[in-house]
Formats: C-alpha cells, sequence, structure tokens
C-alpha cells in the first residue's frame, strides 16, 4: 500500500489524462463500440483520473462513475468544457479523498451547470467497493446495490 501511494503522488495527473486520450480514441474507432460516447469509471486514484479525462475529452466521454477519488487542488483540470454526466460514490471515512471536498466540488460543478451527483455513502471508508479487502472497509450489501445502479447510469447516459 505504501509503495503504491509513493507512486500514485508521483504520476502527474494532467500527463495521465493526456496519456489516457489514447485510449479513448482508440475504443470511439473500435468497431464494437456503437454508442454516443464513451463511459469512464474509476476507483481511487482511477475515480480521480475519470474526471480528468471527462474534462479533456468532452468531444467523447459522455459518462463518468468515479469511486472514492477526484481532483483536487493544483490536479483540477478546467472543468469548463466538461460536458458529461457524473455520478460519483464517495466514503463517508476517507483520509485520501475527504468527504467535504467531494461537496465543495459538486457544489462548485453544478455552479458551472454541470450535471454532477456525489453521494458520501454513510458510514463507509474508502475502498468500500474493493472485493480485495485491503483496507477492511468493503461493504459488501452497499456494493451489491450500487454497482447495479452504475451500470444503469453508463446505459442511459451512452445509449
Amino acid at each position: 500500500m505504501d509503495k503504491a501511494a509513493k507512486l500514485m503522488q508521483a504520476l502527474p495527473p494532467d500527463r495521465a489524462g493526456r496519456d489516457m486520450s489514447g485510449a479513448v480514441d482508440y475504443l470511439a474507432s473500435h468497431e464494437a463500440v456503437t454508442t454516443r460516447g464513451i463511459g469512464v469509471v474509476g476507483f481511487c486514484m482511477g475515480g480521480m483520473l475519470a474526471f480528468i479525462i471527462a474534462a479533456n475529452r468532452p468531444d467523447k466521454v459522455k459518462a463518468v462513475v468515479p469511486f472514492y477519488g477526484f481532483p483536487q487542488g493544483p490536479s483540477e483540470p478546467d472543468w469548463s468544457k466538461m460536458t458529461a454526466a457524473v455520478s460519483g460514490h464517495m466514503a463517508e471515512h476517507d483520509d485520501f479523498f475527504a468527504p467535504a471536498a467531494a461537496q465543495a466540488l459538486e457544489k462548485k460543478l453544478r455552479a458551472m451547470g454541470k450535471n454532477v451527483t456525489l453521494t458520501v455513502h454513510p458510514g463507509t471508508g474508502h475502498a468500500f467497493m474493493g472485493p480485495h479487502n485491503a483496507l477492511g472497509t468493503l461493504n459488501t450489501k452497499l456494493a451489491a446495490q450500487i454497482w447495479p445502479q452504475a451500470v444503469s447510469f453508463l446505459k442511459a447516459n451512452l445509449s
């Protein structure tokens, strides 16, 4: 966990977002992709990066489901062009991504006219959806409830 945290802190989020842009282009041009846009799901750092790619690629990314993570401070992208609908799931007890910061981001983005809902789930800890349960925070009942909602959100925004 310590090594992963160090690697995550060393990764420049803006560069990672640019690198992921190639994956978006690949998916958008793939014959199996028949939706009107690309959906992005991410957990922890992946949640943060999902936001960044949505802000960087409003032409293709139309729905985002981030879990736990979101950009903060200097890693925040220019939100002005983001058009993706966002349905995020945050933990109430999270030392990495504070719920108050998630609520502030939601308020900021909604004030900009963005379609964003960041739900802070009561009683949860960071990685509450993680089947590996590395932090001892897995909530299987909540995970079983949220995952179908996430899939429905993506289908509603991409088909």
